[in-house]
């Protein structure tokens, strides 16, 4: 079975070869250039191209390992000047570096799935995250290839190989920092399971017993080798500059759905409200609000939010997850915990991009047949935040292709899934606060909105606004509905992670 789901995913793959780029791909294709062109004390300085190598030293090395190959395809991706640079031979050669590497995340869901008891669902499911829409439409970033990494440390962990699963990790955090989102889980996870599994492990005197001075030592060798020819250079300032760009404005470009793009359109309501009564503005943060640019964001009505702000509300929501973990450590409350952290991180986050969504997807995606509510629940997340990454494609030529994949994906997924619950067995095991049939309706209504959504955004605006009026609209219509689904998906599912037991 899994032959043929290689086989089924090269053949789209294949056959998108020459389609669509986002912007990712000459962000990658100018990391080639810079580790395979530059020594290693520029790698973190070069600044030519305005996508500058803004990931942790193992994915730089990753890239300098990529391009010892592409050299062999066409030499002129590897220079630096050459920005924009997209040769039919670039192209294809990302393409396929993509592919093969994906086979990592193939391999980790297989692992993951192994034992489990229906082989057939259990298909569906690696199916269902092997193909996820979200990794074709971001596809030059290797996400396949990270996120492969990422469910090879839970599945060491659903094996009981703490250890393996905390290398891994660290690991994985040193190829891309946007996963310390989920690094509390973790820590509390391994923590309270594996240093301090053993009776009588928790008493403050056997703190520093083996497995924590094992794990401890493991974790630092990985960030040792990492970081450490940077720190030895005396760059590690400048480094962390990089992957930490605290300058960057509250709400990212394409406004990624979360809690401050309702806050965003909140303040934009008022500004109406507030010009309609007379009342007085702060009338220079008017365009802030609606450009969604990179920068600075102000508003005029609603409170001002700082990078300090979106920290302590993202830890305040992390900690509700995390003190029933602490208190009952196991794997099921390990992977309940590590999707709330992705849920709190993406919505009250500083400066997120849209393309973060994945990192609740793709594990809700492990679990998506806990139950009927799980599953009702992963489909509003997985259909707010696949149409939420539509703006990445933004040509009128590849409209057709990123609804083709993404309805193709939801019909097959539902169909797939759906036909492994029945009412009788789902009553006993449900929380009753989030199974109502007026909230189904409700639930149904949203998502049959997203077709309403589509048709305003790709013909009613351009029709309307012809002239070129109001550009901004369709991102913020379609943030603002999507933002509402995710939002709705996060209470639904932290409702059902708390009342499960």
């Amino acid at each position: 079975m899994y032959r043929d789901l290689i086989i089924f995913s090269a053949f789209i793959k294949l056959l998108l070869y020459p389609a669509y780029r986002s912007t990712d791909f000459e962000v990658h294709r100018n990391w080639l250039a810079i580790t395979h062109s530059l020594p290693l004390s520029e790698w973190y300085y070069e600044s030519r191209s305005e996508w500058t190598l803004d990931y942790p030293p193992f994915f730089a090395w990753f890239e300098w390992f990529l391009s010892q190959f592409a050299s062999l395809w066409d030499k002129n991706m590897l220079n630096v000047d050459n920005i924009n640079y997209a040769s039919d031979e670039t192209i294809y050669f990302q393409r396929t570096t993509v592919i093969i590497t994906e086979l990592v995340l193939l391999y980790a869901l297989k692992k993951f799935m192994m034992h489990s008891e229906n082989k057939n669902i259990s298909y569906i499911l690696v199916a269902s995250i092997f193909l996820n829409p979200g990794l074709l439409m971001v596809h030059f970033q290797y996400n396949g290839f990270l996120y492969g990494i990422f469910l090879l440390s839970l599945t060491y962990a659903k094996e009981g190989k703490d250890l393996l699963c905390g290398i891994v990790f660290a690991v994985l955090l040193n190829f891309k920092h946007i996963f310390l989102y989920l690094a509390p889980a973790y820590f509390v996870y391994l923590l309270r399971h594996y240093c301090f599994k053993d009776p009588g492990s928790q008493d403050f005197g056997n703190f520093l017993h083996s497995k924590f001075i094992i794990l401890g030592l493991s974790v630092i060798s990985i960030f040792s080798l990492s970081f450490g020819p940077f720190l030895y250079m005396g760059q590690l300032g400048q480094v962390f500059s990089r992957l930490f760009p605290f300058k960057r404005g509250l709400c990212h470009a394409y406004w990624a759905p979360n809690f401050w793009a309702l806050y965003s359109f909140m303040d934009r309501i008022l500004i109406i409200v507030f010009r309609q009564l007379g009342w007085g503005l702060n009338d220079t943060a008017t365009s802030s609000v609606t450009r969604g640019l990179v920068g600075d964001v102000s508003f005029a009505v609603l409170p001002q939010i700082s990078a300090k702000t979106t920290f302590i509300i993202t830890v305040v929501f992390q900690m509700a997850s995390l003190a029933k973990l602490w208190r009952y450590p196991n794997f099921k409350n390990f992977i309940g915990s590590t999707i709330l952290c992705g849920y709190s991180s993406f919505l009250f986050g500083w400066h997120v991009h849209e393309k973060a969504v994945l990192l609740i997807m793709i594990p809700f995606g492990l679990i998506a047949t806990e139950s009927l509510e799980h599953f009702r629940t992963f489909i509003i997340l997985s259909i707010s935040g696949l149409f939420s990454l539509f703006p990445l494609l933004f040509k009128a030529t590849e409209t057709i292709i990123k609804i083709s994949i993404f309805v193709l994906w939801i019909v097959l997924t539902c169909l797939g899934l759906s036909r492994t619950f029945s009412t009788k067995s789902e009553s006993r095991t449900t929380p009753k606060p989030v199974k109502s049939t007026f909230v189904y309706l409700l639930e149904n209504v949203y998502i049959i909105g997203f077709v309403i959504l589509q048709f305003f955004t790709g013909v009613v605006h351009q029709i309307a606004f012809s002239d070129g009026k109001y550009q901004f609209l369709p991102l913020l219509a379609t943030s603002v509905y999507c933002a509402i689904g995710i939002v709705y998906s996060w209470v639904r599912f932290t409702v059902i992670y708390f009342f499960e037991g």
